[in-house]
């Protein structure tokens, strides 16, 4: 049996609207790797800013203590919905299959109403980020789903964290 890994994971509000009191999807995100074993190597919350957005997850990309990013909100196509348009070009590679894998599975919860979630992850400097809708439901979905497993070093046949540990040996 492979021992767990844990890792370094950096939690990212985006919201115009959410304080620190009110963000329970962060929250959620925070307690989920935590009761994971993970370690939570910061958690922001940031307006819903494209420039705002990258200088908070550059930064963390460039932290080699920081092995996974999870951001929250800013994924739709409301207002100032920019978390798309931010992190994209943040990318070194797309993960395409996390949001489709993450609509199938939305289709089954809310309906059709779920595309209009842009949710995307990819890999930048061996960390991997995961961008989920704002809603704590959608935190949920994404993380007991997809993320949770991912982040697990004896999940298979695949997960992220090989990639991720690379980022060590540098």
């Amino acid at each position: 049996m492979t021992e767990q890994t844990y890792l370094n994971i950096a939690v990212l509000t985006i919201s115009d609207t959410r304080s620190d009191e009110t963000d329970t999807s962060g929250h959620y995100l925070v307690e989920a790797a935590t009761e994971a074993g993970h370690r939570i190597a910061d958690k922001q919350i940031v307006v819903d800013d494209v420039y705002k957005i990258r200088a908070v997850t550059s930064a963390w990309i460039a932290d080699e203590n920081i092995h996974a990013i999870v951001t929250t909100g800013g994924t739709g196509f409301s207002g100032r919905d920019s978390t798309p348009e931010a992190m994209s070009v943040l990318f070194d590679k797309h993960v395409e299959g996390f949001g489709e894998v993450f609509r199938a599975i939305s289709l089954e919860e809310i309906g059709v109403s779920t595309i209009q979630s842009r949710a995307l992850a990819g890999l930048a400097n061996n960390t991997v980020i995961f961008c989920v809708p704002g809603s704590t439901g959608a935190c949920k979905t994404a993380w007991n789903n997809i993320i949770e497993k991912q982040l697990n070093s004896a999940y298979r046949p695949c997960n992220f964290v090989g990639h991720l540990t690379e980022k060590w040996t540098k």
